[in-house]
Parts: C-alpha cells; sequence; structure tokens
C-alpha cells in the first residue's frame, strides 16, 4: 500500500471477553495470572497464562481476546442500534432510515439467496462484450468507480511532499493472494493456500455456469496472470520505504511510455481531471502495460471475470459466501462463519460507518471520558518532550526540531466535530447487492470530489464507534475515537496505573510514529522533508537496524520468526509508547507512591495493564498469515519485545540474569 498510514488494526476490535470481578475490584485479573511463570522468563504467560491455557476460540472466530477479534459487548451495542432502527418507521432520508434500511437488505438472506448471481449478470456481460484493450480499459474504469479495483489501484489523498493538496495517486494491484511471495514460496503452508485458492476461482467459475474442466482451466488462467502481476510487485518490507515509493509523474510522459494502458482515456473515464499523478510502483505498470498486449484478451476477460466473482462474492448468495469461506478458512482457520448479524452489523460500520457512529455515540458515549483521555495525551506530550530532552544520540538542533512536530500534532478524541453527509446516498430495503454498489460509488466520488483540492484536516480516517487508534503522518495527528475509550484500554472508575498502562501506552504508541521509521520522514506539517542533521539520522538508523534484528530473533510458530524490518515501525511504536506512558504516570500522584492494590505496587499494576491490552489467542493458520503480511508483532512480543528493553520493568518484577527475557544493560534497545 502506498498511503502511509498508521491505522493500528491491533487494535480495531477487542476481544470476547467478560470483564470479571477483577473489573469491579482492581482491575487486574489476578486470576489469570500464572504463577508459575517468572516474570523475567515471559511477562505475556505470567500476566495472561491461566487465561491463554483455558480460553476458547469460537468456531466462528480465528482468536480470542483483545488483539483483532470481535468485541462482542462492543459490537453487541451496535447490534443493538441496527435492530432497533430497522425495525422502526424512520423519515425518508434520514441517518436512521439509511442506516436500518441498509441493514435490513442484507438481513433479508431470502432475497439475497432467491438471486442468486442474477445481480452480478450484466457485469459478467460486459465483459463478455469486450473485443480489445481500449475497451477491457474502459470496463477497468467504469468498475473502479464501483469499488472493483482489478488491475488499477486508484485512490486520493495527500501529496507526501505538499501535504495541503490532495492528489491522484497510483498502486501495484491486481492479485487475490493477501500478498507477491505468495505466488512464489514453495514451503508446504504457502502450496497448501495456492492450491486452496484455485479451487476456489474454479469453484466461482462453476457456481456461474462453467464445466469442472472449464472452471479449473481457467481457474490456472487467472492465476497465471496474477502471478505475472504479482512478479512486478514490491514486497510489503519494500513497501516502507517512503521515498522508494512515490514517483510525481506527468500524465502526458506516462501516457507515451505505457501507451497500452491510455491513461488520459483512462482518467477521462474516472472522471480524474490532473495532469500529473504518484505512481507509487512504476514497475507495475511498466509490467501491466507489457502484459495488456502479450496477454490475449481472451484471458484477460476470464481473468476479470475471476476477479470481479471475488470481488462480490460475499455479497451475492449462499453458494458464493460459502465458497469465499472456505477459502478464508485456510487462511485463518476460522471453523464456522459469523452469523448474519454479525457480518452485517461490520457492513454497516463499514459502508456507512459516520452514520452508524452518530448512532453509537448519541446513545452511548460518556463525555467526560473525552475529557480525562485528553489529560493523558497532554501529560504524554509532556513525558515525550522530557524524554526528547535527555537523549544522548541527538543533538540539540535536530531535539528542538522533533519538539516542534511533537507540539504540532493534533489530537482527535471521540468523533469528528464535523460528521461526513450521505445526503446523496439511496438504500433500497429490498437490494442489498445494489445497496453496496451505490454506497461504493458514493464513496468514489466523495474521494474524487477531493482531487487537486487543499486537505481537509478535520476528516476522520476511521468509525467512532470502532475500537482502534491510530497517527496520520501526512496530517501529523493521533486520533482516539469513541470505541476505544473503554475497557481493558480505558475505563473512567480505573486507576492511573491501568489506564496510563492502557490507553495511556496506546496514546504513546501513536505518538511514537511520529518518529518512527517511517514517521521521522515526515515534518511537522506533514511533508517528507528532512528536519534531521545527517549525524542524527545515521544513529537513528542504526538504532532501528539494532531493534529489526532484535524482533527478527524472535520465533512464533515452527520455524517462522518476526519479520523484523516489516514490523519496525510499529515495534519502535510499542517500545516508544510504553516508555513515554511509564513517564506521564510517574507524573501523577498514585505513580509517584508505592501503596499497592491487590498485592501489586503501582509500577507493577502499570505493567500488567500493558500485558493485559493485549491478551490474545489465536489459531495457527491465522497467526502463520499474520506473521507474513501484518505490521504489528504478534501478542506476545508487543508485550514481551518492548519490557526486555526497559529498565523500570526489571526492578518493577526483580528481573535477573539467568531470566530467559533478560538483556543486560548494553544490550537493550533504546530509541526514544
Amino acid at each position: 500500500m502506498n498511503k502511509v498510514f498508521y491505522l493500528c488494526v491491533a487494535l480495531v476490535v477487542l476481544g470476547a471477553w467478560k470483564y470479571q470481578d477483577d473489573h469491579k475490584k482492581g482491575f487486574v485479573d489476578v486470576a489469570g495470572i500464572d504463577s508459575l511463570t517468572k516474570p523475567g522468563d515471559n511477562f505475556f504467560r505470567f500476566v495472561n497464562g491461566r487465561w491463554y491455557d483455558t480460553a476458547k476460540i469460537a468456531a466462528d472466530q480465528s482468536g480470542v481476546g483483545s488483539y483483532s477479534f470481535m468485541n462482542i459487548p462492543q459490537k453487541l451495542l451496535l447490534q443493538n442500534i441496527l435492530d432497533s432502527v430497522s425495525k422502526a418507521r424512520n423519515p425518508m432520508g434520514s441517518i436512521d432510515q439509511k442506516v436500518g434500511d441498509f441493514y435490513a437488505s442484507g438481513m433479508d438472506i431470502a432475497t439475497i439467496n432467491q438471486r442468486g448471481y442474477q445481480p452480478i449478470k450484466p457485469i459478467l456481460a460486459q465483459i463478455d462484450a469486450i473485443t480489445g484493450v481500449p475497451s477491457l480499459m474502459q470496463f477497468v474504469a467504469a468498475q473502479l468507480k464501483t469499488g472493483n479495483g482489478l488491475i488499477i489501484g486508484f485512490d486520493i489523498y495527500p501529496d507526501n511532499k505538499n501535504s495541503s493538496i490532495n492528489i491522484a495517486h497510483v498502486s501495484q494491484t491486481g492479485i487475490g493472494l493477501p500478498e507477491r511471495d505468495y505466488y512464489f514460496k514453495t514451503d508446504s503452508a504457502t502450496l497448501g493456500i495456492q492450491q486452496a485458492y484455485k479451487k476456489y476461482l474454479a469453484t466461482l467459475f462453476q457456481l456461474t455456469g462453467s464445466s469442472p474442466a472449464t472452471a479449473a482451466k481457467n481457474a490456472a488462467i487467472a492465476y497465471g496472470i496474477e502471478q505475472q502481476n504479482a512478479a512486478a510487485h514490491k514486497t510489503n518490507i519494500q513497501l516502507r520505504d517512503v521515498n522508494a515509493n512515490y514517483h510525481k509523474v506527468a500524465v502526458a510522459a506516462i501516457s507515451k511510455t505505457q501507451t497500452n494502458i491510455g491513461w488520459p482515456t483512462l482518467l477521462a473515464e474516472l472522471g480524474a481531471t490532473t495532469d500529473s499523478l504518484d505512481m507509487g510502483q512504476p514497475a507495475y505498470y511498466d509490467k501491466l502495460n507489457g502484459m495488456l498486449k502479450s496477454v490475449p484478451i481472451a484471458d484477460w476477460k476470464i481473468y476479470l471475470k475471476a476477479a470481479t466473482l471475488q470481488n462480490y462474492a460475499e455479497i451475492l448468495s449462499k453458494p458464493f459466501a460459502d465458497a469465499t469461506f472456505e477459502f478464508n478458512k485456510v487462511l485463518n482457520g476460522q471453523a464456522v462463519q459469523k452469523t448474519r448479524r454479525q457480518i452485517m452489523t461490520q457492513n454497516v460500520d463499514g459502508y456507512l460507518g459516520q452514520a452508524l457512529g452518530q448512532l453509537y455515540v448519541k446513545r452511548y458515549f460518556n463525555e467526560d471520558a473525552k475529557k480525562r483521555v485528553l489529560v493523558l495525551v497532554n501529560n504524554l506530550q509532556k513525558s515525550f518532550e522530557n524524554r526528547i530532552n535527555h537523549l544522548d544520540w541527538m543533538s540539540d538542533s535536530t531535539k528542538q526540531k522533533a519538539k516542534e512536530k511533537l507540539y504540532a500534532i493534533t489530537k482527535k478524541l471521540g468523533y469528528p466535530d464535523k460528521w461526513r453527509n450521505y445526503d446523496k446516498v439511496q438504500i433500497n430495503r429490498t437490494k442489498y447487492f445494489e445497496n453496496i454498489l451505490w454506497l461504493k460509488q458514493n464513496d468514489y466520488q466523495f474521494q474524487l470530489a477531493k482531487l487537486n483540492k487543499p486537505v481537509d484536516k478535520t476528516e476522520w480516517g476511521t468509525t467512532p464507534s470502532t475500537v482502534t487508534a491510530y497517527y496520520n503522518p501526512s496530517f501529523n495527528e493521533v486520533v482516539f475515537p469513541a470505541g476505544i475509550l473503554q475497557f481493558p484500554y480505558f475505563d473512567f472508575s480505573a486507576d492511573d496505573a491501568i489506564n496510563y498502562g492502557g490507553i495511556g501506552m496506546v496514546i504513546g504508541h501513536e505518538m511514537t510514529h511520529a518518529f518512527d521509521d517511517q514517521g521521522a520522514q515526515f515534518d511537522k506539517d506533514g511533508n517528507v522533508k528532512n528536519w534531521w542533521t545527517k549525524e542524527d539520522y545515521e544513529k537513528f538508523r542504526a538504532k532501528t537496524k539494532q531493534l529489526a534484528n532484535l524482533y527478527g530473533s524472535f520465533t512464533v510458530l515452527d520455524t517462522v520468526h518476526i519479520k523484523g524490518a516489516l514490523t519496525l515501525g510499529e515495534n519502535t511504536a510499542d517500545n516508544g509508547g510504553i516508555a513515554i506512558a511509564y513517564d506521564a504516570f510517574k507524573m501523577t500522584e498514585q505513580g509517584k507512591g508505592n501503596t499497592k492494590i491487590d498485592g501489586f505496587t503501582p509500577d507493577q499494576r502499570f505493567f500488567l495493564s500493558i500485558a493485559r491490552i493485549w491478551r490474545v489467542k489465536t489459531r495457527d493458520e491465522f497467526l502463520r498469515t499474520y506473521v507474513n503480511t501484518n505490521p504489528h508483532s504478534p501478542a506476545m512480543w508487543r508485550v514481551n519485545g518492548p519490557l526486555m528493553n526497559f529498565a523500570p520493568f526489571y526492578k518493577a518484577f526483580n528481573v535477573q540474569p539467568g531470566d530467559k527475557n533478560y538483556k543486560a544493560e548494553g544490550e537493550r534497545v533504546k530509541i526514544w
């Protein structure tokens, strides 16, 4: 993905576990602690071991806990809203009507199943009508406007070198597996995924009338084209290089070098009036330009059908949704499908998120929580400034620039000051497929309207009800929506140790993203611009390399290691986040004292809270895919990795030489 945007998916959804009595008392799950594990051997296991050994992963989930799995209490709140508004008589055109009728249309599985794949037949007929490259590209443009990206990855967001203006960006795409290496690795796990994917493609062709033999042949052709596309892709690690994935090019120039794509005509079809764009990965488009001539049109039509069927399969009848689930099961290990209510709650949040968010905030958000979290954010900002002042590897001139950037960070809490307008969206209670197309078309036009316009920095990149947090370097902002301002990350009645170890760590994590290996390349205004001295930046790079090497040494599953280079930004943020949150906690009255609660000192409770927010258990299939594709380290190492580098943790739990995660002071990696 070309766009640098730190949406912390590790926080997207909270786990399905109850608050238990400890929530009402001291907020520490004493019963979950594994007293047979030494804190210095594995702190994640010490805090979560007994819970981990007894936790059951629901059949419709790939994991359980507080990491990236369904937050049952949170989703139930949203489901309650949706059940209510979908049954009520709402004024036509109101938010309640649009949200309620969209939800109802998706819950009407009888109609969806009765329609089969009839909704997609006109699109497949358009593919059949393609006669050459020009009409192929015309179809690609038309589909892109309805959310079916196919072979062109098109988006509009700020220019990395001029963050005040939105420009057009194109990025590598055209594959159905998670990332390029899945097409070329030959280990048994990857080969199994490749076979499952080919079977999935063949099943989709059979469901639209092809014989088994023809379906298998078509699947092989589509897979072969995807493999050619993947060969021109950069790896996920290469995509993290900000400057190497920025290429501002004139449309007039690429129209001469990539003549088969036909950029002027394509952009006109897209309604995108621009004389330049950022082509993140030129090698992909050079390869595509050649393939448009070298690959027969008949094969391209098969590929387009395969990609289009994949794009729409989950919103067609049950056989299509089942086929998609059977393939995804190989990637994540989930045993059975989610309930229809769960699926539709997720879809409403995805397609009408700010409309649903308004209903959520009105019913459930505690405004006092917003005020208290703002105090935490401000305290962590001061803590970060103090850490910058005391860095022994950074010069005073760079420190001054770092502090200017730190205090220029915009803080967004709870929900937007200005809600997105869905006035142009028409929702029909009986047409689920069409509703999604209309919503995608509306979203495309919403994005297109930004082209070459000033950036609206009040805009949010997530919905208020989502349990997430993020840092956006182009906006130089940290965002904490209403959804995350709840236990175990935050509780209004909890002591400071719990909240600073929970939401405080998350706040510190997001702030540190402004100064990780990618964020550090953006200035205080959100532009990719060097603000470092050469010597300071070399020292910074050396420290980040040490951190990448450390995490690369951690074994996750069998012989699978964390990808230190892929996870470097998130690991930097985890290490910095804990340190900043701890320093801010020490500014509080509790942090200055030593009064025990539940038998634990304030410092111990702070670290217990950190381990608690990353409490998770996953299926092995999910974990294998996660390590290959996700920029975050697995949960255990989001706890153990930073703490083995942090001296106050050693003191709090008397970690000694000989403990498995002990590191001598000179071996500990400290950046911020």
